[in-house]
């Protein structure tokens, strides 16, 4: 049983590989021949390379980095989705987890449905999930739409059920990547408020996110990866005059040692 002093996610040297199969110039003999030798041609790609780090309980981290820089493959292994190649995570406590639009929705099915499914995967009693339906009703502002399959949704309307759940779940740590930017101008503001109550109740929250500004103000500390690794951890605002610095003046900043 973890006690209030441990941490809340604890990341410890994690590797996560991928294997996939390419061909950098495809042409006919070669697919028939590696086709004939049931051969394929396979390459690794490090997308998270040797990452530590511990994010305490009631904590905000926020995570920036590149497109490419191994922001979502993390919030993935740290949800449990993808299984590290080496090293490991300790999470204590239950997730409810806001990825991309798709993860854990099944579009055949209504937005009715998959709350009632979200729910109860969540741990929430019948009960209880009947209490906190009408709630995510409420804050999705979807209408007559929660009776129909998801399939029909935008993806606005997607991503605006799927934050309503997320938050809705009581969760221990709340995993966030790019969320805030589902729907309208007026259901962001909402999404923004919301996330803050979190925060404000000491809930544990990772929060990816490409918005410097939602870092600084929501965060209370920040990581940032480039290409895999760690580069730097510590306050919001010191991730995000590095970063920015970085955006300038491109790559060789982290070569020169220079951020």
């Amino acid at each position: 049983m973890p006690s209030a002093s441990d941490p809340a996610v604890e990341v410890s040297h994690l590797d996560i590989t991928y294997r996939t199969t390419y061909e950098k110039v495809p042409t006919l003999k070669s697919a028939l021949v590696r086709l004939g030798r049931r051969q394929t041609a396979v390459r690794e790609i490090q997308a998270v390379r040797d990452v530590s780090f511990e994010v305490p309980q009631g904590a905000v981290m926020g995570i920036v980095g590149a497109n490419g820089a191994g922001k979502s493959t993390l919030m993935r292994s740290v949800a449990g989705i993808l299984p590290p190649t080496a090293g490991r995570i300790v999470v204590n406590g239950r997730v409810s987890t806001l990825l991309a639009l798709g993860v854990g929705f099944n579009a055949a099915l209504s937005g009715r449905e998959n709350v009632v499914l979200g729910g109860l995967a969540a741990g929430l009693t019948r009960d209880r999930l009947e209490e906190r339906y009408e709630e995510i009703a409420d804050f999705a502002e979807l209408g007559d739409f929660m009776d129909l399959p998801m399939k029909t949704y935008s993806s606005g309307m997607y991503g605006r059920l799927a934050f309503a759940v997320a938050v809705h779940m009581e969760p221990d740590i709340l995993l966030v990547d790019e969320a805030l930017s589902a729907g309208d101008a007026k259901f962001k503001q909402k999404a923004q408020a919301k996330m803050l109550e979190l925060c404000q109740r000491a809930g544990t929250i990772l929060l990816v996110t490409h918005a410097l500004a939602t870092v600084k103000d929501l965060c209370s500390d920040a990581i940032w990866l480039h290409k895999g690794q760690l580069i730097q951890q510590g306050k919001p605002e010191e991730i995000v005059e590095a970063y920015t610095r970085f955006l300038k003046v491109g790559e060789s900043a982290i070569t020169d040692e220079d951020v």
